[in-house]
């Protein structure tokens, strides 16, 4: 019996038994066929076109790949991932345009040499323990009659001059030598007198930061805290000092010294002088030189902790 190509997708549809069935052939003529089960016709079909098709079959494999990695991590993801959405989306209404460096580099140079114009004498000063808002409140202070900057020394200098040739002023470039390490300019028209007891007077106490110097031995005997709250008891114990919760009271269990004279603070022995209100760190200004038009003098004092301050930044 033949059959016809019309057939096909007939056959296609019944297996291989119902096959020879349909087409009356004797069972004992049937030739020797394997019924294969469903999941391995699968993976034949797929074997062929793999065979037929090398590009789609690189394709599938990458998606399986992905789809194992995915389920390694605990999670499985489909391979056609949604698009993001466009509507949550941040839109930033500033327009506020960042000043180059240059650009403020020049400014200063040129309210420094106004400063110039409208005061009759200038000083460079150097300073310990800086504290901005210490150096606010003298900014305040002078505020009628003087101005103060703290730039880049390198700015400053250029707006002073570095030689006779291109200072502002006759003997302004003799400033620009002690612009070194910390230190600031101060224009003023106060006199001479006033200004060197303005600086001499003024200080400014504070806390003191990791790394100063111990201006003294701080050491805590044994037994309760009773100026921290129970609440404290967990961070007292990290900044290093022995202490437990004794009915609800902090309590030293030894002796803790705190930080040693002469010795740099570290970060713990910052933090305990904080809680405990000592105050290590004093703000002061320091006078180097002076320059007036007719006169330019240098201060011993100033100049001192300027070297001082020098030797330990290069150290």
């Amino acid at each position: 019996m033949e059959i016809g190509e019309d057939m096909d997708g007939v056959f296609e549809a019944l297996d291989t038994v119902t096959l020879l069935t349909a087409i009356g052939e004797p069972t004992h003529a049937w030739p020797a066929v394997s019924v294969l089960p469903r999941a391995a016709q699968r993976k034949q079909k797929r074997s062929q076109d793999e065979r037929e098709n090398p590009l789609k079959t690189l394709e599938h494999l990458g998606t399986d790949r992905r789809h194992a990695q995915d389920s390694r991590g605990g999670r499985i993801q489909s391979s056609s991932a949604m698009p993001k959405s466009k509507r949550n989306r941040a839109v930033t209404l500033s327009k506020t345009k960042k000043k180059p460096g240059l650009e403020r580099k020049g400014k200063v140079v040129t309210e420094i040499k106004d400063a110039i114009e409208r005061h009759s004498s200038a000083y460079v000063f150097t300073y310990n323990n800086m504290r901005n808002q210490k150096l606010k409140d003298l900014r305040d202070q002078l505020k009628s009659s003087s101005r103060i900057f703290l730039a880049g020394k390198k700015v400053m200098q250029i707006a002073l001059g570095r030689s006779p040739a291109d200072e502002a002023k006759t003997g302004l470039h003799k400033l620009s030598k002690y612009l070194q390490g910390n230190t600031g300019l101060l224009f003023t028209n106060l006199p001479r007198d006033d200004v060197e007891r303005l600086f001499r007077e003024f200080e400014g106490l504070d806390f003191a930061r990791t790394g100063s110097i111990a201006t003294e031995t701080v050491e805590l005997k044994e037994g309760p805290l009773e100026q921290f709250s129970h609440e404290m008891e967990p961070f007292i114990r990290k900044q290093g000092l022995p202490v437990r919760l004794n009915k609800g009271v902090v309590e030293l269990i030894a002796d803790h010294v705190v930080c040693e004279e002469g010795k740099p603070l570290s970060p713990e022995a910052a933090h305990t002088l904080r809680l405990l209100g000592v105050q290590m760190a004093t703000f002061r200004l320091y006078l180097v030189c002076r320059w007036s038009s007719d006169d330019f003098e240098v201060y011993k004092e100033g100049l001192a902790q300027l070297t001082a301050g020098e030797a330990d930044e290069s150290s």
